[in-house]
């Protein structure tokens, strides 16, 4: 029987540990908070769970050492460490994340190593990739070009549970979706190169009518550049990768930035309230009607909606924070988490969308649209969860099956990597629709 360690136990991993149980593969959840790996094992056979924190190294390489293949959920930090233990014992690896330069450096090694590290085999990335590459060998291989490609993705709350001024609720990693809004943007549009400094990525976002969904906006998603490289459309005089967001969301993120509210700057809180620690981060020496003080400063009507969202979310309230040496982020974050995390039966929902611009040698042109809406809750999977796990899953089980026979640190941007998978999520209904032949007044303006 095949083994695999999975090494972390947070929102998204259940999905990939009941798929592998299901498969007869034997599946090692290792953890800090066992009792959780417990619950996604629920008693199976082939399921084993352990206690173990990152810093025991030990016990990682004994572990690593002992099964067939380790996926890495973790956060992205420490996969490095994990992909050398892996390097020594020649042991596949999978993960979820994005491939960092010390990770690409891993190559050469992990090829020596007769061993396979497949990176951003999740949802954004991973989906995205797959259902991208697919389309764009399509129009390659009938001699067509990639003139313009947008390729948007968001983890949102369905629009039933869109009930609160950011219309936003956590169905992952809460802190890190707060933390994603310090990233700072950089895309190609119309042949210009665009720079998103991070005190302007809430700005201007572009939108989009996302079928049943409504309206959606967009902001931009990190360094979208390199991806014309890795895709393999050096034609492409636009190559944008983005985040939705329903309305209210970028222009409440805005304010929040634009206070400091999410800055990693450390400050003694000491008997601070809410309201006080705004007036401090904007120079103001009391915080009595902080929220006019808020609007002066950011130059926005006091009525505006972005004030509204903050209000809401109370960090205008007279209020003690009980906090000492402390960040904004910690602090605003956590009044996130505390009033945003979606509920047991609410539902989440993944919204993903490319849209491109094609011409052909004939002179003719036509927009593609792929487009997936995945809908979950957290009673049973979130989609979020689905759309992120089960990517891995398959990888994993090709790996295990030797199907998949690449060597050394990949992306799954090859058909003999992404057609099998996206095959086999479609029987999972985790599936893009597209739509061809559209008119280029269909493309995102």
């Amino acid at each position: 029987m095949k083994k695999v360690l999975i090494l972390g136990a947070g929102m998204v991993v259940k999905p990939i540990v009941t798929y592998l149980l299901d498969k007869d593969i034997h599946v090692t959840v290792a953890t800090r908070t066992k009792s959780k790996a417990d619950a996604m094992i629920d008693g199976h056979a082939h399921g084993t769970s352990v206690a173990w924190t990152v810093d025991d190294t030990l016990t990682l390489d004994k572990m690593i050492a002992e099964h067939d293949l380790t996926v890495s959920l973790l956060p992205w930090t420490h996969h490095i460490m994990v992909a050398r233990h892996c390097i020594r014992h020649k042991k596949d690896m999978v993960t979820t994340s994005y491939v960092k330069p010390e990770m690409k450096a891993l190559d050469q090694e992990a090829k020596d190593a007769g061993i396979i590290i497949l990176n951003e085999l999740g949802l954004d990335p991973g989906i995205d990739h797959m259902s991208a590459m697919r389309i764009i060998d399509h129009v390659h291989d009938r001699g067509g070009k990639v003139e313009e490609f947008y390729s948007i993705c968001g983890a949102l709350p369905s629009p039933g549970a869109a009930n609160n001024p950011f219309r936003y609720k956590f169905s992952w990693s809460p802190k890190g979706v707060v933390m994603a809004g310090n990233n700072d943007g950089r895309y190609l549009r119309h042949g210009k190169e665009v720079y998103v400094p991070t005190e302007d990525l809430f700005k201007n976002p572009l939108s989009v009518d996302f079928p049943k969904v409504g309206k959606l906006e967009i902001y931009p998603n990190r360094d979208s550049m390199p991806y014309i490289e890795l895709y393999g459309i050096p034609e492409t005089k636009t190559m944008m990768r983005g985040t939705f967001r329903y309305p209210g969301w970028c222009e409440s993120l805005d304010a929040m930035k634009a206070l400091k509210l999410i800055t990693n700057d450390t400050h003694d809180f000491t008997g601070k309230t809410y309201a006080q620690m705004v007036a401090m981060l904007i120079d103001e020496a009391e915080a009595d009607n902080i929220r006019q003080k808020a609007a002066r400063y950011l130059g926005i009507d006091e009525k505006a909606h972005a004030l509204d969202a903050l209000e809401w979310l109370g960090v205008f309230d007279d209020k003690a924070m009980d906090r000492q040496q402390d960040t904004p982020f910690e602090i605003v974050s956590d009044l996130m988490i505390d009033k945003m995390m979606i509920g047991q039966e609410e539902k989440d929902m993944v919204a993903m969308q490319h849209v491109f611009l094609v011409s052909y040698p004939d002179g003719s042109k036509e927009v593609i649209k792929s487009s997936m809406l995945d809908s979950g809750t957290l009673a049973t999977d979130t989609a979020i969860a689905r759309t992120v796990a089960l990517p891995a899953a398959v990888g994993v089980e090709m790996i295990l099956k030797g199907e998949i026979t690449e060597k050394g640190v990949y992306i799954p941007v090859i058909p003999g990597i992404y057609n099998p998978i996206l095959d086999a999520l479609e029987t999972m209904d985790i599936r893009m629709e597209e739509t061809f032949g559209l008119p280029e007044s269909d493309i995102i303006r």
